[in-house]
């Protein structure tokens, strides 16, 4: 970059079509470098160029460390006569001087200088570069002294340009200040000692202004500070807000708490002149708790039928005024407006229909005020607890889904598969259009739909029920609810207009092209919630009213059929959107309630979009009605929480609860055989129980509800999914025992002890990850699980085995195949890169907990090196069931991961790297073996930890026996099984091993039947030396040994 003369850096460039992702580097080093939001190290910045390429500048500010680009960002200047003192022309279009920035990305650009001498000035925002000033009268300004800080402040979202000099007046658009309850104010003053006096402002329909002596413009109420502070029980409930100064607002406001929530609110602090010193706006999410939560937990909400009559419910306490808009179609024009009634007890209002309502569309009207924008506004917005939707979700549907014109033929029939125990769960990880999107056996209008699981030509059902008789228990679906970012009806779809077959397997011309349609083509893998509680419409052949409903549930009774278990990824840590923006549902409804907010009150984006906040009642209960209607109305068997971490503990047990009061007489289906599990990582502004006791990996600990084990997927494959260089090795990739050469790994004798340590963690995941599992480790010490290091946390976190679902890859992370693309040697060839794919399933599918693998990865599938494929199109993410059609892998460079282009390029050129069809059949074979082994084994599903602790052993761990590369579990099956023992060996290593089991001297042992009689001629030639109780096993084999 260059240096421009105004000190900011910049570059100029011209950019082909596709998706990047940048970051500022100081000095041509990585040693300092500034990304995302200006954080120090912080994430890449992501950037998608369009289909005809674009003119991009990137800007770069050394005071701030903010970088940014101009197709992200507006460039918003202040320009005017006071330029000439800042060293440019006044009036200047290309000065960047007075450059406003907004490194948080929250609307809110600034700049201040106290460059200024004493004097008076205009001044107006402009955007863009060069600048084009924004319509409307110049603001004028006066610094009273020179060197007085001078703060220009523009707000995006009202396109107003604000300029303070001397002290700047308070904003009432940020909300840092917590109405908790009725008369309870928080407020971080800090040790403001200035402040005397304290003030509530309220104003019905918004024009609070901060002024020299307090807030005007509304109702002022003076407030008293408590010196006792918050309340023992408020406390415990805010632990962020604890320390926080408490004002209480008097009884006679207190009791109109409700009115005036309704309107802007915020609060000052006035020195004892009179004199502001500040004031904010209020975050009044716990208010609304205090006054409506408990009389509105038992409400329902959308329609709901008696008999043929819906009543429709919305809960808005903070409206001003609710009506509903009916339509007659999903396209009709004209609307009939029907006023809703409030009832003030829980702050719902409804209104009653009769049967002729049925099937009609509808959205409601809300006038409520809506802080964002600061005044009061009427949106028009779908419905949050909808039943079905319009295509694109324009328009909520009144449906009833009890009603047999919903329900497939046989649908009341058709029961899930037979319980069993979380232990016994072996999961594929699937995306509803990935699993059909390439299956040239289905009609062309199936593909990429719910239909295409109900066709018993489908190769990939075909696939399936081969998985499902060797153990396969359950499909887990990728989000599947209605979600933002696709186009629902076919004929809007774009698709890549290039020829992508053709191109070179490692050209970066595919992605180009690929990016050229994706914000208007099929595919997402949909994380962008809009409506938790209907089927997403592009999966379904007519995305309109009822098929969508009908057809999800169509998937779900065929793999039933197949016997196979439903798990749905569900996604209520966010929403698509939040504010006013077209995509806001519920912030629209109830503006600052359901989503997170920081201590400024902009919402909190540590999911990536919009966090919602389940610590709030309503939220808390969103989720868990709507959890249970996926229960009870769609016969999901379970349900995988994205991101469970960013929730609370109480919002999981509480579902857990919901469900488990569902039966299978009356509701159709057992609520306490319902599997949960998901992300429990700890993270965000939540982190570390700072707001509440999250749903973490530990904290889930003993209360039957999984997490996924990282540990024993990062050993096995080696580093992590966000490495800058994916070459670092692990257990199953050659650490130590077979390097690639790669810097990274570390000198010989660093390897060997990183291999160890991977070990004990490969070990500690075999036994389903158990924080109080005792074992002697590599290094030759008796350490429990919860003692072994993982990155500096505790390895070991469960107090179940079922607790851990275990696994080697997922969606959103590198394939299987792929990450062994990057960490195996070079020239590692097909079919034993085939084998190691197998021997790293093999950890997961023989783990005491759960095990779980991405659909395809048995079948050796690619993305072509894509490790964050969530927008990257079939062209990636399509799976292959037919292996001559390839697997994926050379179908160019991927979308994501520019800076591993350096890597990926000459692997993708290579066509050793290419599997054939026996490295597939082979691969999957072994995989299924391995189902079948667990499936037939109660030994590898022991239902306890005590249980975990009696029977499996790892005999040669920490001994001069240990081989580094090869470990060896041993499981006692006396009183339990059909064996006495069997005794697993995998060698991860590239040639022949033995080891000796002294104990087991004299014993008979053979392979267990399934490998016996199985399709893998490599394992058939493990031996076992009865003299000497030594097994061997050949190179990269996970042999499995019985004792009868």
């Amino acid at each position: 970059m260059t240096r421009r003369p105004d000190g900011i850096w910049a570059l100029n460039a011209h950019l082909l079509p596709g998706a990047y992702s940048y970051k500022a580097a100081l000095n041509k080093s990585w040693d300092v470098n500034y990304g995302l939001n200006a954080a120090p190290g912080g994430a890449n910045i992501p950037l998608a160029i369009p289909a005809a390429g674009a003119d991009v500048t990137f800007l770069y500010d050394p005071a701030t460390h903010w970088i940014t680009d101009t197709l992200n960002t507006a460039v918003v200047t202040a320009t005017g006569d006071f330029l000439d003192e800042l060293g440019c022309t006044a009036d200047a279009t290309d000065c960047l001087s007075a450059w406003l920035t907004d490194p948080d990305g929250d609307g809110n650009s600034t700049f201040t200088t106290t460059a200024l001498p004493a004097g008076t000035y205009h001044a107006k925002a402009a955007l863009h570069l060069p600048a084009t000033p924004l319509d409307g009268t110049d603001t004028t300004f006066t610094v009273a002294q020179a060197g007085d800080a001078t703060t220009f402040s523009y707000t995006a979202s009202s396109r107003v340009l604000s300029i303070y000099a001397g002290q700047p007046k308070p904003s009432l658009a940020p909300r840092s200040a917590y109405w908790l309850t009725a008369d309870t104010i928080a407020w971080n003053l800090g040790d403001n000692p200035a402040a005397t006096t304290y003030q509530l402002a309220t104003a019905p329909d918004g024009g609070l202004t901060a002024a020299g002596t307090g807030i005007t413009g509304g109702t002022s109420i003076p407030l008293v500070r408590d010196p006792k502070g918050l309340s023992a029980a408020l406390a415990a409930k805010y632990p962020h807000l604890a320390k926080l100064t408490t004002l209480r607002v008097p009884k006679k406001w207190s009791a109109q708490a409700k009115q005036l929530a309704k309107g802007q609110s915020a609060v000052a602090a006035l020195d004892s002149n009179g004199n502001l010193t500040t004031a904010t706006g209020l975050q009044t999410a716990g208010l609304l708790d205090t006054l409506y939560a408990a009389k509105a937990a038992d409400a329902e909400y959308g329609p709901v039928f008696n008999g043929n009559k819906p009543t429709l419910s919305l809960w808005a306490p903070t409206a001003q005024s609710v009506s509903i808009e009916l339509y007659d179609t999903s396209t009709s024009t004209q609307a009939r407006i029907v006023a809703m009634t409030l009832d003030p007890a829980t702050g719902t209002w409804a209104v009653k229909g009769d049967k002729t309502w049925n099937g009609l569309y509808y959205r409601y009207q809300v006038k409520v005020w809506a802080p964002t924008v600061l005044k009061t506004v009427t949106n028009h917005v779908t419905d949050p607890y909808s039943l079905a939707l319009s295509a694109d979700s324009q328009r909520s549907q009144i449906v009833n889904l009890d009603e047999d014109l919903l329900m497939p033929h046989g649908w009341d029939d058709t029961a899930s598969p037979k319980t069993i125990s979380s232990t016994q769960q072996q999961i594929q990880e699937l995306h509803v259009r990935d699993f059909s999107s390439a299956d040239t056996a289905l009609p062309a209008d199936e593909r990429g739909t719910y239909l295409a699981f109900t066709d018993a030509k489908s190769a990939g059902v075909k696939h399936l029920k081969d998985l499902a008789a060797a153990g396969l228990t359950t499909v887990q679906i990728l989000p599947s609810f209605d979600f933002a970012g696709t186009a629902e009806r076919r004929a809007d779809q774009a698709t890549p207009g290039c020829d992508l077959p053709a191109m070179a397997p490692d050209s970066d011309q595919q992605q180009a092209c690929v990016a050229g349609t994706q914000a208007d083509d099929a595919y997402n893998w949909g994380y962008n919630p809009l409506h938790f509680t209907v089927p997403e419409g592009s999966y379904a052949t007519a995305p309109d009213g009822a098929a969508r409903t009908i057809q999800f549930r169509q998937m779900v009774q065929a793999l039933h059929q197949a016997g196979l278990r439903v798990v749905m990824d569900v996604v209520y840590n966010h929403t698509a959107a939040a504010g006013q923006d077209p995509n806001s549902v519920l912030d629209q409804i109830v503006p600052g309630y359901y989503q997170r907010l920081d201590t400024n009150g902009t919402v909190t984006r540590d999911s990536c979009c919009a966090d919602t906040a389940p610590e709030n009642a309503m939220m808390n209960k969103l989720v868990v009605d709507s959890v249970t209607t996926w229960a009870q109305q769609y016969h999901v068997d379970g349900f995988r929480f994205d991101l469970m971490g960013l929730d609370p503990k109480r919002t999981m047990l509480d579902v857990k609860t919901s469900l488990g009061n569902l039966t299978q007489h009356r509701d159709g289906i057992d609520g306490k055989s319902t599997t949960l599990y998901g992300e429990g990582w700890n993270y965000g502004v939540v982190a570390n129980d700072s707001r509440f006791v999250q749903a973490t990996q530990a904290n889930m600990a003993g209360t039957g509800i999984g997490t996924f084990n990282d540990r024993l997927r990062d050993a096995v494959r080696g580093g992590g999914p966000s490495d800058t260089d994916p070459r670092e090795q692990g257990f199953a990739t050659g650490q130590y025992t077979n390097p690639n050469g790669a810097p990274l790994n570390g000198t010989t004798e660093q390897q060997k002890t990183d291999l160890l340590h991977d070990m004990d963690l490969v070990k500690l995941g075999l036994t389903g990850n158990l924080a109080d599992y005792t074992f002697t480790t590599s290094t030759g010490t008796t350490r429990k699980g919860a003692q072994i290091d993982y990155n500096g946390t505790p390895a070991g976190y469960t107090a179940a085995p079922g607790e851990a679902i275990t696994y080697v890859d997922a969606h959103d992370n590198l394939a299987l195949y792929d990450s062994l693309a990057y960490k195996l040697p070079t020239g590692t060839s097909p079919a034993e890169r085939a084998r190691i794919q197998a021997l790293a399933l093999a950890t997961s599918t023989l783990s005491q907990g759960p095990g779980m693998a991405q659909a395809g990865t048995d079948l050796l599938r690619s993305k072509s090196l894509d490790g964050n494929s969530y927008d990257s199109g079939d062209w990636f993410n399509a799976i292959h069931w037919d292996c001559t059609q390839g697997n994926g892998f050379g179908h160019g460079l991927p979308l994501g991961g520019q800076s591993q282009w350096s890597y990926a390029k000459p692997l993708l050129a290579n066509p050793a790297l290419v599997p054939n069809c026996t490295n597939t059949t082979n691969t999957s074979a072994q995989y299924q073996q391995f189902l079948q082994i667990k499936h037939s084994t109660p030994l590898f599903s022991l239902p306890t930890a005590n249980a975990v602790q009696q029977r499996l052993t790892f005999p040669l761990s920490g001994t001069p026996g240990e081989i580094p590369g090869v470990i060896t579990e041993h499981l006692d099956g006396r009183g339990l099984d059909t064996y006495k023992s069997v005794t697993v060996l995998y060698n991860a290593t590239a040639t022949t091993q033995t080891q000796t089991l002294t104990n087991l001297a004299g014993s008979s042992q053979a392979l267990h039947p399934v490998q016996n009689k199985g399709a893998d001629p490599t394992v058939k030639q493990s031996q076992y030396n009865q003299a000497t109780g030594t097994f061997t096993v050949p190179a990269h084999t996970v042999a499995v040994f019985v004792q009868q």
